[in-house]
C-alpha cells in the first residue's frame, strides 16, 4: 500500500484580510482585530539528497500582535465541542476544558467499528514492512523495484534514506531517488523533490522546476502540495487575485485535512467579497476544524470570532474556551486576550488574579498592553504576588 508522506511543519498559513485592502504582498500581516495571523511562506524541505550506496551501519543518533480590546455586546451561548474532550452543559473555567472522564467509560461498550472496505489490489510488501517498522526488510524489497523504475518503491527508498530509518542517513542518495520517482509521476516524490529544488542544498536550486513539480503534485491530488502551491500563488499574486487563484487549491487541501489550509480557507472566505453564499456559510466551520486539529492560531481566531460575533453569532462561553486552549498552549496573543476576558467576565466569572497571570505571561513574551498594565498596577500587593506565582508555575499544556 502506498503511503503519502506529509510534513505539516514545512508549511505555514500566510494570508489575511489586511492584504486585500492594502494590495500589498502577503508577508507578516494583521487581521482587522489586529492579531498577527501569518508570516511569509516558509516552505522548507526535509533533508533528503546521486544515488549513494545504502549504508546499514550505526545510525546518527508566539505569536505577536497588538493588544486591542475585545468587543462586548449581546450574548449567545451555545458552546461548541472542544478538541480532545466533551463539553458538558454549564461547565465553567478549567472544568470545561477537561476530556471525558475515563472512569465513566470503564466497562461501557464502545460502538462497533465501521466495516473495512475490501481490498482487491495487490499488497505492497515493501510498504507493509515499512509500516511495521521493518525498515531493512523494506529496503530489501523496495531496492530491486526502484532500480527497475517503480516510482512508489523509489519514493519509499528515498524516505528511508532521508530519515536514516534502519540505514545510515544519506541525503544525496535520497534526493536522487526522489528525483527518479518524481519523473515517474509519484505525487509524494514530486512534492518532496520540489522542496529540495526550492532550497538548493542537496540539488541545484531551480525555482521554475520546483514550481512545475509542485503544481503537478497539487493537480495530482497531494494535499501538502496543494497547500504549498496555493501559498506560492498568493505570494506571486498579491491581493485579491492571488487569493482567488489559490482558493481552489486551499479547498482541496482543506478537504484532505491539512489544518493550515483549513485556517487559510476560513480567512479567505471571511475577507473575499465574491465567495458564493454556500461557501461563505462554511467560514466558521473551516476555522473550527483547524482549531480542533490543534492549530493554535486557529484556536485564537476562533475564540475571537465567537467573542466578537464574527462570521456568526456571539458565544462568549465558547470563545472563552477556545482562547483558554490557545493560551495554555503558549499562544501569546491568546494569553493577552484571555486576560481581557477575565477582567470583563466574558464567558467566565471575573477573576482579577487569573487575568493578571495571563497578562504577566504575555508581557514577559514581549506583548505590551497599556490597559492591562494599568489594571495590574491597580491590584493590591497580595493579588500581584499570587498572579506572579501562578505565572511562574505555568507550563504549556
Amino acid at each position: 500500500m502506498r503511503q503519502s508522506f506529509t510534513s505539516r511543519s514545512l508549511i505555514l498559513a500566510i494570508l489575511t484580510g489586511a492584504c486585500l485592502a492594502a494590495g500589498t504582498p502577503v508577508m507578516a500581516q494583521e487581521s482587522e482585530d489586529g492579531v498577527a495571523i501569518g508570516d511569509a511562506p516558509a516552505i522548507l524541505p526535509a533533508n533528503p539528497s546521486d544515488a549513494g550506496d545504502i549504508d546499514r551501519g550505526k545510525r546518527d543518533d508566539s505569536a505577536t500582535g497588538d493588544a486591542t480590546t475585545l468587543d462586548r455586546a449581546g450574548k449567545n451561548a451555545a458552546p461548541p465541542p472542544v478538541k480532545g474532550g466533551k463539553v458538558t452543559a454549564g461547565a465553567k473555567g478549567d472544568d470545561a476544558l477537561q476530556g471525558i472522564n475515563i472512569y465513566l467509560r470503564m466497562g461501557a461498550p464502545l460502538p462497533d467499528l465501521p466495516p473495512e472496505k475490501p481490498f482487491t489490489g495487490e499488497a505492497d510488501e515493501a510498504y507493509g514492512a515499512f509500516q511495521r517498522g521493518l525498515f531493512l526488510t523494506a529496503v530489501d524489497k523496495a531496492l530491486p523495484r526502484a532500480q527497475l523504475g517503480d516510482p512508489a518503491a523509489q519514493t519509499l527508498l528515498a524516505e528511508i534514506m532521508s530519515r536514516g530509518l534502519g540505514v545510515k542517513r544519506d541525503p544525496k542518495g535520497a534526493a536522487f531517488w526522489y528525483a527518479q520517482a518524481a519523473q515517474g509521476g509519484d505525487t509524494s516524490a514530486m512534492f518532496k523533490y520540489a522542496l529540495l529544488l526550492m532550497e538548493g542544498r542537496e540539488v541545484e536550486r531551480d525555482k521554475a522546476k520546483a514550481d512545475d513539480y509542485m503544481k503537478k503534485a497539487a493537480d495530482g491530488g497531494n494535499g501538502s502540495a496543494q497547500f504549498n502551491w496555493a501559498q506560492i500563488l498568493v505570494s506571486q499574486n498579491p491581493g485579491v487575485r492571488g487569493l482567488t487563484l489559490a482558493m481552489p487549491y486551499y479547498e482541496k487541501a482543506a478537504e484532505q485535512g491539512i489544518a493550515d489550509a483549513q485556517y487559510a480557507l476560513a480567512q479567505i472566505y471571511s475577507v473575499l467579497k465574491d465567495v458564493p453564499p454556500g461557501k461563505k456559510k462554511r467560514t466558521r466551520e473551516w476555522m473550527e476544524r483547524a482549531a480542533k486539529a490543534g492549530f493554535d492560531t486557529a484556536q485564537l481566531d476562533m475564540g475571537l470570532w465567537l467573542v466578537n460575533g464574527v462570521n456568526g453569532p456571539r458565544d462568549y462561553e465558547a470563545g472563552y474556551r477556545w482562547l483558554s486552549i490557545a493560551a495554555k498552549r503558549g499562544n501569546v496573543v491568546a494569553q493577552n486576550r484571555l486576560a481581557h476576558v477575565y477582567i470583563n467576565a466574558l464567558g467566565t466569572a471575573p477573576n482579577p488574579v487569573e487575568a493578571a497571570k495571563w497578562y504577566v505571561l504575555s508581557r514577559r513574551a514581549g506583548l505590551k498592553d497599556p490597559t492591562l498594565e494599568d489594571f495590574y498596577l491597580g491590584l493590591n500587593e497580595e493579588q500581584q504576588k499570587q498572579a506572579i506565582d501562578r505565572a511562574n508555575r505555568f507550563r504549556r499544556s
